[in-house]
């Protein structure tokens, strides 16, 4: 049966299917030996050969959902050009191919899930899902309560006013903790944030991601997700 290739790639494990998207807008596709760079195209993955950069498709048969505490110093993507250490590097022993739900940038820490998932990726990282995801936060300098109150509500961010979000103050000393949790997932949306208002973000760590926390999990450690844990994402209303 003809699925849109998006579906196809995200499903074969390579990536979600936004990304999948600008995979196929770069001409990096090719179905039956002729490339394939339009978004809406169809094939069908049981009798078409499909490449991804040269890579022929095959279907994974079981799906993996793992949640990681990516400690600093990792990037967050399937492979780096640097040579900076992955991600993926801290799930050993998976065969399966699986990629990062999102972003977490180098020098940030915390909660990620890797998965070959494409269907529940795509959801994660869609607006529409507002799942909830939570930040401890150290600053360089005590804000003013007026200016928290001002991000609590929402400020403008290349031209887009964010979705208001719930932040709490952990302590009073000069560089001062604070919690903060999104229901949206701009590109470092948190430093620049607390950029807006004059502090930098002297540390980052995401420490929840919608009931998933990171208790009992180590930085550099990975976890499956199990069935139950899977189900409630997969059924996610936006309940806390």
């Amino acid at each position: 049966m003809q699925q849109r290739l998006q579906k196809i790639i995200a499903d074969a494990g390579i990536t979600s299917r936004r990304k999948a998207e600008q995979i196929i807008l770069e001409g990096r596709v090719t179905v039956n030996g002729e490339t394939v760079s339009k978004l809406g195209s169809k094939a069908d993955p049981e009798r078409d050969h499909i490449r991804v950069d040269s890579r022929l498709l095959t279907r994974d048969t079981e799906h993996v959902y793992l949640l990681v505490n990516k400690p600093v110093g990792y990037v967050s993507t399937v492979r780096d050009p640097q040579g900076r250490p992955t991600v993926l590097s801290l799930a050993r022993g998976i065969k399966q191919r699986v990629y990062p739900v999102g972003r977490l940038d180098y020098h940030s820490s915390g909660l990620m899930i890797l998965t070959n998932d494409g269907e529940l990726a795509n959801f994660l990282m869609s607006r529409s899902s507002a799942v909830p995801r939570s930040y401890l936060v150290k600053l360089e300098g005590r804000p003013e309560a007026a200016d928290i109150a001002k991000l609590a509500s929402g400020i403008v961010l290349d031209g887009r006013k964010t979705e208001p979000c719930q932040i709490r103050a952990l302590g009073q000393g000069d560089k001062p903790w604070y919690e903060i949790t999104l229901v949206e997932g701009r590109y470092h949306q948190v430093r620049r944030m607390f950029e807006r208002i004059g502090k930098g973000v002297v540390k980052l760590k995401r420490v929840r991601i919608a009931f998933l926390t990171d208790q009992g999990l180590a930085p550099g450690r990975v976890r499956h997700l199990t069935r139950a844990e899977v189900a409630r994402l997969k059924a996610w209303k936006g309940t806390r």
